[in-house]
């Protein structure tokens, strides 16, 4: 699989600054390193975002900071992006000790056709979208399929338990949650309005003045 790999130099800015950094596109970024402080940086905003698009929150990045002779292995912890410009703020990355096992999410992907959707009013109920696993970084799947061929009809359901992942790779959800579920679309009747009874004329009333027949 290609390296994805990021630039990045030490960030001597902070505060109200930031902002004159982020004109001149240069995002800041942090880095948590596990047991010391965090690493403050810099990296050129084009850059970066091609970088975040390859990457997502599951691929390794080899981290180049400045002139230190080996990259650091980081995942993406955080990014922040601007509620109205839509512009990238900020960037957290989380360094990857040797021999240290990760938490990630990952995305399911549905795979195969489940036999009870040729049902009329059938459908397949996505209720899981990424799966949390635990395992190495070298060992990050970029996602999980699942197969619903085993759907045969209403009620029928794939739980977390069903699912093997792969050697190294540990499903941390609940085994009794439901991934996938076949559920029955009943059609509500339109209740039908009878037709208002037809208007009974009263009898007219005797004209002023003349008298009532016998």
């Amino acid at each position: 699989m290609e390296k994805i790999e990021l630039q990045s130099n030490k960030r001597e800015v902070f505060g109200k600054k930031l902002k004159l950094l982020r004109k001149q596109k240069i995002t800041p970024v942090h880095v948590v390193i596990p047991g010391k402080d965090s690493l403050a940086l810099q990296s050129d905003t084009n850059v970066l975002k091609h970088v975040l698009a390859k990457a997502g929150e599951t691929r390794l990045i080899q981290l180049k900071v400045d002139d230190e002779k080996k990259a650091r292995q980081v995942l993406v912890r955080n990014v922040q992006w601007e509620s109205v410009t839509g512009e990238l703020i900020h960037v957290d990355f989380y360094e990857i000790r040797k021999g240290e096992k990760v938490e990630v999410e990952i995305p399911i992907v549905f795979t195969g056709e489940a036999p009870a959707l040729k049902t009329s009013g059938t459908s397949v109920a996505h209720e899981l979208k990424t799966f949390t696993v635990q395992c190495l970084p070298d060992k990050i799947p970029n996602h999980i399929e699942v197969n619903i061929s085993s759907l045969l009809k209403t009620g029928d359901k794939i739980r977390v338990k069903d699912i093997t992942a792969a050697p190294g790779v540990t499903i941390l959800n609940s085994p009794e949650l439901a991934i996938a579920v076949i559920t029955m679309h009943l059609e509500e009747k339109v209740p039908v309005k009878e037709a208002p009874a037809a208007a009974v004329p009263a009898e007219a009333a005797p004209a002023e003045g003349k008298a009532k027949p016998e």
